[in-house]
């Protein structure tokens, strides 16, 4: 939620690009890796070339999977929190396949280890020319997710089923967009029917299981209505209803105020509790209210830990259970700040609803932010359409569970329980304190839908 331009103090969420959903079902295979010299794969005038020196060990078991993470960065220096490892290239190679075959298998590479997870979306696209292969009639469609966690071996490949094919069709593989969390290389790939080549083969290799959340830590505070206390600026025993740095982020182009009763009698309570869980609401202002000399006619919503001890840990797990707003232009999420000023930054969930593509149900944003001074030097994150790469959905409907986990070597996010996402640890030594909130950032109505984030649970586990 803070900074995300370097420079500046308070800026804004990363600008997204879009991330459709899409229906048809897939099949992955498992891929290969080795530890000594690279290896080279061509496949009809594709090339890509995969340094080896930081892949993790080779199996020939296909599609095996492994519940351990290996770490090729234990000995990088992070920079005490303001730098992050470079980002794998993910590329799509070139395939062939037998005519009469059943199967074609298109590589999906990367070409390093990747320090974090890498979420590319991808689908088949019919063939040109005289030879051109279509699907429904010469293949199945596939529009799918391919996912690398950190320690994944560095190739995957995507099964596209055949109904037929003659000598020369062909049609192509592509990215939908660019990748999550890597680069982009070759971006589309052309998949071709040859009797007398080789045909690309599948690929094997042992793949990380998704972790399953769980607490690990010792619980060191649970949100409970009897015990729940606020203030404006916080307490060592209660939650701050302003930001560090006052009540507005007007570098982020916010266009609420963070309001409370205390100071703004009169006003909508932006935090009360109700018969479902703590509830933070934002509003359109009956009457609009001047603050270091802008006038804010959107009331926004805050809790902020920066002097509740109890809420603050190194290491260990932070999980909320919440129900999100689907406005339009609010800005919900859940986040962590070093206790000794920001950034580091760990965006735990953002929903970016000012975006006009932002699906409040199938869409969920996870970053960290590297820096120091009031700086942010680099972000590493994603946004995932979690419906179709998790099969979770509907977060505005009900209330579902977000969560993660900061250990010495990675930090995990969760979604109701599964890992959606992962990074090394840039931040050995620091110290959070978390932050929930509904954001405004709009100029509209801002009448639609529910403004409001209810919190039905929040826990925070202490690790040592």
């Amino acid at each position: 939620m803070r900074s995300k331009s370097a420079g500046s103090m308070i800026g804004a969420g990363a600008i997204i690009t879009s991330v459709f959903a899409a229906g048809a079902a897939t099949i992955l295979s498992g891929g290969t890796s080795t530890t000594s010299s690279s290896s080279t794969s061509t496949a009809d005038n594709g090339t890509v070339t995969i340094s080896s020196s930081s892949a993790s060990s080779a199996t020939t078991t296909s599609t095996a999977t492994t519940s351990s993470t290996s770490n090729s960065f234990a000995d990088f220096d992070f920079g005490n929190g303001t730098v992050l490892p470079g980002k794998a290239t993910l590329w799509i190679g070139n395939a062939t396949y037998k005519p009469g075959s059943s199967t074609a298998y298109v590589p999906v590479y990367l070409d390093r280890a990747t320090p974090n997870t890498v979420i590319a979306r991808i689908t088949t696209v019919n063939g040109t020319g005289t030879l051109k292969a279509t699907s429904g009639t010469n293949y199945k469609t596939v529009d799918t997710v391919v996912i690398f966690r950190p320690g994944d071996p560095l190739e995957q490949t995507v099964e596209v089923p055949v109904i037929s094919a003659s000598e020369g069709q062909q049609f192509s593989v592509k990215l939908r967009e660019a990748p999550w969390g890597a680069l982009q290389g070759q971006s589309t790939a052309t998949v071709t029917a040859k009797a007398y080549v080789a045909a690309t083969e599948k690929a094997t290799g042992t793949f990380r299981e998704a972790r399953t959340f769980a607490a690990s830590g010792t619980l060191q505070f649970e949100l409970l209505k009897d015990t729940h206390k606020r203030s404006v600026d916080g307490g060592w025993d209660r939650w701050a209803t302003t930001l560090s740095h006052g009540r507005a982020q007007t570098g982020n182009g916010e266009t609420g105020l963070y309001v409370d009763t205390t100071t703004y009698p009169g006003i909508e309570g932006p935090v009360y509790w109700s018969n479902k869980g703590l509830v933070l609401h934002s509003q359109v202002l009956k009457t609009p209210i001047s603050y270091q000399g802008v006038t804010y006619n959107y009331g926004a919503s805050i809790l902020d830990g920066r002097n509740f001890l109890a809420s603050q840990i190194g290491y260990g797990q932070y999980e909320w259970e919440a129900k999100m707003p689907n406005r339009r232009g609010s800005w919900p999420a859940f986040w962590l700040i070093s206790t000794s000023g920001w950034p580091p930054e760990i965006d735990v969930y953002e929903g970016f609803g000012y975006q006009s593509y932002w699906d409040f149900d199938r869409h969920v944003g996870q970053t960290i932010h590297v820096g120091a001074n009031s700086t942010r030097y680099d972000q590493r994150g994603i946004v995932i359409q979690t419906e179709q790469a998790y099969g979770l959905s509907g977060y505005s409907q009900d209330f579902h569970k977000f969560a993660v986990d900061i250990q010495r070597d990675y930090i995990t996010w969760f979604v109701d329980g599964k890992e959606t996402y992962q990074s090394v640890n840039p931040f050995k030594g620091f110290r959070f304190y978390p932050l929930m909130n509904v954001a405004v950032k709009t100029t509209g109505a801002y009448d639609d839908g529910s403004g409001d984030m209810t919190i039905r649970s929040f826990k925070v586990y202490s690790a040592p």
